[in-house]
């Protein structure tokens, strides 16, 4: 499992952010991109007038604006990089062809998101206030690792008391990892995580999991308006905040967790074809979005463990998982390794006779 921040160094964060934390609901006649010393900058105007400092913009908050405008990606990243000037005539002419109110989430004076004004804030301090007092009730639970990005949250716990052997030596131990995004990027996860010893690898189990997208009633504002406050928590919330802590249990629930192991076990009987390991882990890769770089990462630690079996493919992909450099991208192909393992007996017949299919 990739390392990232301790429980200490995440809450820490958590307190900061949510207090360099600003949501602003604009039409989007009263939004302007500019140049800024050879840097684009998006200002809130109230005619003439600034309501707040410019904002630099963030790479999410940048694909979002691009996507809701309908510029191509491709387009949108040409003309970041070469002609700012041109790519803020696109973005105010399409801003201001069909005003519509979004939403603009920022932090310390940077433009994080552009999202609907349909857009329901669930913040990650508020999942941490969920969350934590119900891991604090298991005995001995690890914080194993956590971090914040510009886009995520992940706190992944173990449990240290709830083990099983897979393979005589290989032990696992129960845990639960829960995610959240603030950019849009992704829904409230809470998911079972599974430990393995021999080399610190974790495998998010992506299926029995309590997820809450963020989208909610339309917010509307008839001039720009700072957020000021959460709104009030509506019954349906509670509920939620209700199920996300009976997941954080469910999760390292010994029944639960006896389950997950028989299906890694029945991995273990699943043998690869050798005939050609290179197009089996690249067709496996392709099949799950496992970029050409990273599937021949995948390939080596295949190798070096030698384990030809389903189970010793997805522990490939999650070891693998610990050498990118991007922890939200090691956490998302350490729910691709749990895929591998429950993948469908047609797509593994598929994968496992690539060989005599080319042949």
């Amino acid at each position: 499992m990739k390392q990232g921040m301790t429980i200490q160094q995440a809450a820490a964060e958590i307190m900061r952010q949510s207090q360099a934390k600003a949501d602003y609901l604009v039409n989007t006649e009263n939004l302007h991109m500019e140049t800024c010393d050879g840097v684009p900058t998006l200002r809130l105007l109230d005619g003439e007038i600034d309501r707040i400092e410019p904002l630099d913009i963030l790479p999410t908050a940048h694909r979002q604006m691009g996507d809701y405008l309908g510029i191509p990606r491709k387009y949108y990243d040409r003309m970041l990089q070469e002609n700012i000037g041109l790519l803020a005539h696109n973005v105010n002419t399409w801003l201001h062809r069909g005003p519509e109110q979004r939403m603009i989430r920022t932090i310390d004076g940077r433009a994080r998101a552009f999202l609907s004004n349909r857009y329901r804030r669930i913040d990650n301090i508020d999942i941490a206030q969920m969350t934590l007092p119900i891991i604090q009730e298991i005995p001995d639970a690890i914080y194993e690792s956590c971090n914040l990005s510009d886009d995520y949250m992940f706190i992944k716990v173990v449990n240290p008391k709830l083990t099983a052997e897979v393979v005589p030596g290989d032990i696992v131990q129960a845990g639960v990892v829960i995610s959240n995004s603030e950019t849009g990027q992704g829904a409230v996860c809470v998911q079972p995580l599974i430990y393995r010893l021999v080399c610190s690898n974790g495998m998010t189990v992506n299926e029995a999991r309590t997820r809450r997208n963020h989208i909610g009633r339309v917010s509307s504002a008839d001039e720009n308006l700072l957020i000021y406050s959460k709104e009030t928590l509506e019954a349906d919330d509670k509920a939620f905040t209700m199920k996300v802590q009976d997941t954080v249990r469910a999760a390292v629930d010994e029944a639960w967790f006896a389950r997950i192991v028989d299906t890694l076990r029945d991995s273990t009987d699943k043998k690869l074809n050798t005939a050609d390991i290179p197009s089996v882990v690249k067709l496996a890769s392709s099949s799950f979005g496992i970029t050409e770089a990273e599937s021949n990462g995948v390939f080596q630690h295949l190798i070096q463990d030698a384990d030809y079996t389903l189970y010793g493919l997805a522990n490939a992909v999650t070891r693998y998982s610990q050498d990118v450099e991007s922890y939200d991208r090691a956490s998302k192909l350490e729910e691709i390794g749990y895929q591998i393992v429950t993948m469908s007996p047609e797509l593994f017949r598929r994968i496992n006779q690539v060989t005599r299919m080319a042949a």
